[in-house]
């Protein structure tokens, strides 16, 4: 994509030509000290002239402002083409923050976000170009049925979606609970291939594979992305989980006009 900071992430996969998304990383921005430099989280405490300003500079490259969600490590999906910053929905309504953890769109415009900081961002597209989502897939929202909720509120074959998963904390640094593995392993059995004995107690678990697994049970088998280690990158990525205190990227997906 033109004007993206070539830092950034721009998906590789076989989406509709109609299809814009890209994934921020720490870079570009005017943030400082352990929210250096691109946070667009407003739940942090970085000064909010910061964050504006990585907001505005985001805005500029986007056809709207994004619908941003207030993210509870839940299941819902909202339709974000009915929110007030959407394309065609009353401009003089006062801006709105839906609670949810995934958003869909099919307007031509409507920007669909989450911001992440270790948890997975799923990237959703159906291949004729006709809608479009994001999920914020950490392990509550994926054992909750996020990804699952996200697919069945496209409305389209399942076969016929595609999925990108964005950077989240890897396999060799995320430390989990027995309560955990059982949130996925009771449900699903063949999830135990997700979880390495670590310490007595812990294992270490893959978020990937259980993003896949969930994509997979969804009806969709065309996933593309996943493998980018926000924990073992600090230069490039926030991580919540080796820095309690820190910034958040954003991960956004929308569809162009027919004509751009």
């Amino acid at each position: 994509m033109n004007n993206v900071h070539p830092d950034w992430i721009v998906p590789d996969w076989p989406a509709p030509g109609n299809v814009r998304a890209f994934i921020t990383t720490r870079a570009g921005g005017t943030s400082g000290g352990p929210y250096a430099s691109f946070n667009l989280g407003l739940r942090t405490e970085d000064d909010p002239a910061a964050v504006a300003a990585n907001r505005a500079a985001l805005r500029s490259l986007l056809p709207q402002e994004p619908v941003w969600l207030r993210q509870v490590h839940g299941n819902r999906v909202v339709d974000a083409d009915a929110w007030p910053t959407a394309p065609g929905v009353n401009a003089d309504a006062p801006p709105a923050t839906p609670e949810a953890d995934a958003a869909i769109a099919r307007n031509p415009g409507t920007v669909c976000a989450v911001l992440v900081a270790d948890c997975v961002p799923v990237l959703l597209a159906d291949r004729a170009g006709g809608s479009v989502a994001v999920a914020h897939a950490g392990w509550r929202g994926l054992a909750g049925g996020v990804v699952e909720n996200t697919v069945r509120g496209m409305q389209c074959p399942p076969a016929e979606v595609l999925a990108f998963l964005g950077p989240g904390i890897g396999p060799r640094a995320f430390e989990v609970g027995a309560d955990v593995r059982e949130a996925f392993v009771d449900d699903d059995p063949g999830a135990q291939s997700a979880f390495v004995p670590h310490t007595p107690g812990k294992w270490l678990a893959d978020l990937f594979t259980l993003a896949r697994r969930r994509l997979a049970r969804a009806g969709v088998s065309r996933v593309f992305g996943g493998g980018l280690c926000t924990h073992s990158d600090p230069a490039r990525f926030y991580s919540h989980r080796r820095n309690p205190v820190t910034g958040r990227m954003a991960a956004l997906i929308w569809r162009a006009p027919e004509k751009e």
